[in-house]
């Protein structure tokens, strides 16, 4: 049986909601499609000025969430994925004290880094060789040649541009497809043209976010904006019409007979509920994907990750 292995969105928001997708996946395994493995979280731990892809605002972890979270999920079995793709990254920026704090805390041997920036990847691979490295989508790699040339290089994977996806004449002449790691839910139009500049425009706003930690309330600095008409409302459903899209079809009939087993799935940032219905979509057995959909929710309610509110009771008078 081959394997079939989804790398998860989210070291902060998702963390419940991911720990209690192995969990269910340990008691109730007829409940997912064949093979299917959970082959790594990935985020970043807020405030990560090296973080790069999504911009998360107004948040700080403090030092023993992160240490519980990397120890949580390395004693599952599976690796934590920094997402330290900032593509603007300075020399300067290479002693940020937190992190290396968080390369640090999960210095165990079991851990990844997805990287962007040859500045950042060099000092990783200097100071922290025991983490394994992946490259990231951000790099819009989009010629065969180059793409050819950077599976030869020492990375554990190499995530495939999404414009790239279903493109089977290109895909079927890569080398290394063992290393390949597609992104099968992006939200982003397919052949976007602002989607590099979506990526500076994270680092920029980064930038600010940090020197606004030592500047008085009223010498901040406003966030640079960004709108997109595509990828801000986008979900599950609004782009399965789009040639980028990667239905569980095409992962198991075409995908995996081509040597191709990791999958990515976005959404760090992204709503709950459309999470929890994308990982059903993806990995779970149709037949069962209402059981669990209620399941999840249930179980997020319970633990008060979820809250639902109740009528106040009131005073009866006439």
């Amino acid at each position: 049986m081959s394997k079939v292995k989804f790398h998860l969105p989210g070291l902060r928001y998702n963390y419940p909601l991911n720990m209690f997708w192995l969990n269910m996946m340990k008691q109730y395994p007829h409940y997912f499609r064949e093979g299917v493995e959970i082959a790594s979280f990935f985020g970043c731990f807020p405030f990560s000025l090296w973080n790069g892809g999504r911009l998360i605002t107004d948040d700080q972890c403090d030092a023993g969430f992160v240490k519980h979270v990397i120890s949580s999920i390395n004693a599952q079995g599976i690796p934590v994925r920094f997402t330290f793709t900032n593509p603007l990254i300075k020399e300067e920026d290479l002693d940020d004290e937190f992190c290396n704090f968080c390369m640090k805390a999960g210095d165990n041997g079991k851990n990844e880094v997805l990287v962007f920036s040859p500045i950042l990847e060099e000092y990783i691979r200097k100071n922290y060789p025991s983490y394994k490295i992946d490259s990231t989508t951000c790099k819009e790699i989009r010629d065969v040649d180059t793409l050819n040339k950077e599976l030869e290089k020492d990375y554990k994977y190499v995530v495939l541009d999404y414009n790239m996806n279903n493109q089977w004449d290109i895909i079927e002449g890569l080398q290394h497809k063992e290393k390949l790691e597609v992104l099968i839910n992006a939200l982003c139009v397919p052949n976007c043209k602002r989607r590099g500049d979506h990526y500076k425009n994270i680092a920029l706003n980064q930038e600010i976010m940090r020197e606004n930690k030592t500047l008085p309330p009223e010498k901040k600095k406003h966030i640079i904006p960004w709108t997109c008409e595509y990828g801000d409302k986008n979900n599950l459903y609004t782009i399965q019409d789009y040639c980028t899209f990667v239905s569980p079809e095409l992962i198991w009939e075409k995908y995996v007979p081509m040597g191709i087993n990791n999958f990515k799935i976005e959404g760090r940032t992204a709503n709950l509920f459309s999470l929890i219905e994308t990982y059903c979509f993806f990995m779970i057995k149709p037949e069962y994907v209402g059981e669990v959909r209620l399941l999840l929710l249930h179980n997020l309610e319970r633990n008060h990750f979820i809250q639902v509110n109740k009528p106040r009771p009131g005073v009866f008078k006439q």
